[in-house]
C-alpha cells in the first residue's frame, strides 16, 4: 500500500461585506480547494503555505482552530490523507500556476459548494463556513 499526504487550505476573503472562497479549476478538469503534496521535512502549515503561494501567488493568514482531514484512494493501492486549514487573504489578485491550475474563481459559499467536484471538498467547505459563522 502506498500512503500519500497533502496539505492545503480553504482560502477566503471579504469583498464589500461578502465572504468569497477561492476555488481552483484544475487542468485535469475538476474543481478543488488549494492543496499539494508535502515535500522533504515540511510541516503541514509549511506545505499549505507553499502550495498556496505556488498555485495562487497569494499571501495568507491562517485562522487558528480549524484543521480538517479527509482520506481517499486516488488510485489502486494508494491511500491519500489531505489536511486542510483555513486561511484569510486581503487580495483577490492571483497568479495562476498554469501547469496545474486552469483558472481561479472567487465564489460565494453557495456558488463554491456548487462548483466543487468532490463531496469531501464540499464537506470541508461547509465546515469552514460553519467555523467562520460562529
Amino acid at each position: 500500500m502506498i500512503y500519500e499526504k497533502s496539505c492545503g487550505a480553504v482560502i477566503f476573503t471579504e469583498v464589500e461585506g461578502i465572504r468569497l472562497y477561492l476555488i481552483e479549476l484544475m487542468q485535469k478538469g475538476h474543481c478543488s480547494i488549494c492543496k499539494g503534496h508535502i515535500e522533504k521535512n515540511e510541516s503541514e502549515h509549511q506545505t499549505a503555505e507553499r502550495e498556496i503561494v505556488e498555485e495562487t501567488g497569494l499571501s495568507v493568514e491562517f485562522i487558528d482552530g480549524f484543521r480538517e482531514t479527509i482520506e481517499y484512494s486516488p488510485y489502486d493501492n494508494c491511500i491519500k490523507t489531505v489536511v486542510f486549514f483555513l486561511a484569510r487573504t486581503c487580495s483577490t489578485e492571483v497568479k495562476v500556476q498554469e501547469e496545474e491550475v486552469k483558472e481561479i474563481k472567487w465564489l460565494s459559499f453557495k456558488e463554491a459548494i456548487e462548483a466543487l467536484t468532490f463531496d469531501s471538498d464540499k464537506e470541508t467547505l461547509r465546515k469552514a463556513e460553519e467555523f467562520l459563522s460562529k
